[in-house]
């Protein structure tokens, strides 16, 4: 039988309660406290809000001090019941010495395109015919598991044009920058309006040793055009993000990104919303060239002519 290595201690509270109880578990936990909540869609550009119920947990290790530790646990919590009524801690006996390593279970190698891997960051390579590109998908940004960042990984091999530099616009974790990088782009400009996307992106390009060809920066359109980086202009210029706030940035010049010959790599676009994208493209002097499709996600193709 398993040696118990770990007790979990969780509950399941209203969203007020999750960040007091958060950091009273905190105390006595190893590794850190989760808090998941249900997410709910408010409109088309939200990436979900926190909605219903929160459990928190956390874990606290089998050792000779686990029953004063769990002691400790239930009076911490008892006198916060004091204050707002909480239901009982719940606590499960772990025997995996390492909970994350079930996690990790979860990520396999993602083969996309003829030439590209998406590889977790702590598996080892036995495809040696395709280009891999490591991410952490513990970071939550842009894993490569979702269909629209698939789709522009696709089209990132087929567009990107070696010994040239691409602009990636809202870059969540790096991967896609990455990707064109592997294929020969000469040096990718990537801009979030998430810090931790940026800290994201630099720590996978390191992972990936492509760090010295990235440039990043907090900023969207506006700051590319005003002449914060590098680069106003590439060849090849990607943006997954979602169908609304494509077209709000062609309104401030995301065309303008794009030097003449050159393609835009547009994703986050549900089915239904790939008309209104199409036609704001349009309407700032792009042309249509190709669409792709997986279940109910698009990416388009657009081109400077």
């Amino acid at each position: 039988m398993a040696e118990i290595k770990w007790l979990e201690v969780s509950l399941l509270v209203d969203g007020e309660l999750g960040e007091a109880v958060a950091e009273v578990l905190d105390r006595y936990t190893s590794g850190g406290v989760v808090v998941e909540s249900g997410v709910t869609f408010v409109n088309d550009e939200d990436e979900g809000t926190p909605s219903g119920p929160v459990k928190v947990y956390g874990y606290i290790i089998n050792d000779a001090n686990i029953e004063e530790n769990r002691h400790r646990v239930e009076e911490a919590l008892w006198h916060l019941h004091t204050i707002r009524e909480l239901p009982q801690p719940q606590f499960k006996p772990i025997a995996d010495e390492n909970w994350m390593a079930a996690w990790k279970e979860h990520y396999h190698p993602i083969p996309i395109g003829k030439k590209l891997l998406i590889l977790p960051a702590w598996i080892k390579q036995e495809d040696t015919s395709r280009i891999a590109v490591k991410i952490d998908p513990s970071m939550a940004f842009g894993t490569g598991t979702h269909p629209s960042t698939q789709l522009c990984l696709e089209l990132v091999e087929q567009y990107t044009k070696p010994k040239h530099p691409v602009i990636d616009i809202g870059c969540g974790s790096g991967i896609l920058s990455i990707a064109a990088l592997k294929l020969g782009a000469s040096h990718a400009l990537g801009v979030d309006i998430d810090a931790a996307s940026i800290k994201a992106t630099g720590e996978n390009s390191a992972a990936n040793d492509v760090l010295e060809h990235v440039e990043t920066g907090l900023g969207s359109v506006a700051e590319i055009k005003a002449g914060q980086f590098s680069i106003k202009r590439a060849p090849v210029v990607l943006a997954n993000i979602l169908a609304p706030v494509l077209i709000r940035l062609f309104n401030v010049g995301m065309a303008d990104l794009v030097e003449p010959g050159g393609v835009i790599i547009l994703a986050g676009i549900l089915a239904e919303q790939a008309d209104n994208v199409l036609e704001s493209a349009s309407d700032h002097g792009l042309t249509y060239v190709e669409r792709r499709q997986i279940g109910d996600w698009v990416a388009l193709v657009c081109k400077n002519e």
